[in-house]
C-alpha cells in the first residue's frame, strides 16, 4: 500500500520538474550540516531551489514529468537545484560551491526538458547570467549610437576650438 504522503511527494516533485527551465542532480555526499546550510543559502540568494530527495521517487516524478535518461542518476545520495528563471544558477552556483569545498559531484542536468550530462552541465556552468547577456547585448546596440553621436558632434567640438583659439591670439 503507497502512503499518501509519499504520493504527494511525488505530485510535488512532478509539478517542480515540469516548470524547472533547469535541474541539476549533485551527489552530495560528504557534505556536513553547515556546508549544506551554506549551499542552501547561496542558492538562495540567486532563486534556485534546493533539495535532497530519495532516488524512488524522483524517478517516479521524473517519468510522470516525461523526463527521459535519469536511470543512471538516480544511484547514491541525491540533491536537485532547480531554477524557474535563469538557466545558468544552479549550475554555476553548484561550480562556485565545489571549488570553493572540492565537494559536490555533479550528475547530470535537465535543460529545458532534455536531458545534459556532467561535462554539459560544466559548460552551462561557465555561461554568463540572463542578465549578462542581455547587458551585452544593450552595449552592442548601444555601441554605435554613441559612436555616431561622438561623429555628429565633431564638427561643433571643432568649430568651437578653432573659434576659442582665435579668441586667445586677438586678444
Amino acid at each position: 500500500m503507497v502512503r499518501p504522503e509519499k504520493v504527494k511527494e511525488v505530485e510535488l516533485l512532478t509539478e517542480k520538474l515540469s516548470e524547472a527551465a533547469s535541474i541539476v542532480f549533485v551527489n552530495f555526499r560528504g557534505l556536513n550540516v553547515a556546508q549544506a546550510q551554506d549551499l542552501r543559502n547561496q542558492f538562495r540568494e540567486v532563486g534556485v531551489e534546493y533539495r535532497v530527495v530519495k532516488n524512488t521517487l524522483l524517478g517516479f516524478a521524473a517519468e510522470a514529468a516525461g523526463l527521459q535518461g535519469l536511470d543512471d542518476i538516480l544511484e547514491g545520495p541525491t540533491a536537485i537545484a532547480l531554477s524557474y528563471d535563469d538557466v545558468t544558477a544552479p549550475a554555476s552556483e553548484i561550480k562556485k560551491f565545489a571549488q570553493k569545498t572540492g565537494l559536490l559531484e555533479t550528475k547530470g542536468g535537465i535543460l529545458e526538458g532534455t536531458f545534459i550530462g556532467p561535462e554539459e552541465v560544466k559548460r552551462l556552468a561557465d555561461l554568463p547570467s540572463r542578465e549578462e547577456l542581455l547587458a551585452q547585448v544593450a552595449r552592442c546596440f548601444a555601441a554605435p549610437m554613441t559612436r555616431f553621436a561622438s561623429v555628429a558632434q565633431a564638427p561643433v567640438r571643432d568649430l568651437t576650438y578653432v573659434i576659442s583659439e582665435i579668441q586667445k591670439q586677438a586678444g
